[in-house]
């Protein structure tokens, strides 16, 4: 069955929009950082490393309900999305409206990702989730970063990184793949406190039985591309989770929607009067 693909009219630009994006001026609150300078050699990174991945790398399924906030661009985000994960590179993210349908569901399963918005029965193929989630927040992150990120293990794992060197104040930090593991001493545990990768930001705070609650993103300089912070709730670590899970039925009376047509209604486009990309 071949389907035209029109243009994303107003109305279901607002409504994608609305699972996601309120308009006005919100205080921010003060950045994190991460310690600088070159630090001191660390000879334990490896085993303090492991010590504060030692949760989080093994989980390898996970649900969990994000209640986000912050900006993409110059479009201040606010709303809830209900995610799950299982390795490798599986995800479904619903973004959730108070009442009703969802606004959209996202899956992606290893390299095939389907975006449907149920309430205009619109639907995206043909581009990866990295790709996708990128047009709705502003930030270029797969199914497994996005995993790893909420699990609270950084940007990426390593089971033995090369090096690592320590600062002031308890903090550590430790290469992992082509970016930097934040550490910092809590009581007698290492934990991990953030990453960076290029230009893309993680911090984490208000932990709870050694878990992060609180995951801020930050993408771009200073944050400029996107600055988005998730509330973690109904963490559900390693549940069973059913294949189908990660799938979705298109309606048969659906209209395609490019990716084109999605970064302009997303945060980053023209009704999010975003930055240049």
């Amino acid at each position: 069955m071949v389907l035209a693909s029109r243009a994303l009219p107003a109305a279901p630009r607002a409504l994608l929009l609305a699972a996601l994006v309120i308009v006005g001026a919100c205080g921010r609150t003060p950045a994190p950082s991460f310690p600088t300078g070159a630090g001191t050699p660390f000879p334990e990174f490896a085993s303090a490393y492991a010590e504060a991945s030692n949760t989080c790398r093994t989980v390898k399924t996970l649900t969990v309900s994000l209640a986000l906030s912050g900006k993409a661009g110059r479009t201040r985000l606010k709303g809830r999305v209900d995610a799950g994960f299982a390795a490798p590179s599986q995800m479904r993210l619903e973004g959730r409206a108070p009442f009703g349908r969802p606004i959209f569901v996202l899956t992606a399963d290893r390299d095939r990702a389907l975006l449907t918005l149920p309430r205009d029965r619109r639907v995206l193929t043909g581009a990866s989730a990295a790709e996708i989630v990128e047009a709705l927040a502003g930030v270029a992150l797969d199914a497994d970063a996005l995993r790893t990120i909420v699990s609270g293990c950084g940007i990426t794992i390593a089971d033995a990184p090369p090096d690592g060197r320590s600062f002031a104040s308890g903090w550590a930090a430790v290469t992992v793949g082509s970016g930097v593991t934040y550490l910092r001493r809590s009581s007698s545990a290492w934990q991990i406190v953030g990453a960076t990768r290029d230009t893309l930001s993680v911090f984490y705070s208000d932990f709870q039985d050694g878990r992060p609650t609180t995951v801020n993103l930050r993408a771009g300089a200073s944050g400029a591309t996107a600055d988005i912070s998730f509330h973690l709730s109904q963490i559900d670590i390693h549940p069973p989770l059913d294949p189908q899970t990660f799938e979705q039925e298109i309606p048969a009376d659906a209209t395609p929607l490019t990716l084109d047509e999605l970064r302009r209604a997303g945060p980053l486009g023209e009704t999010g009067t975003g930055e240049a990309r």
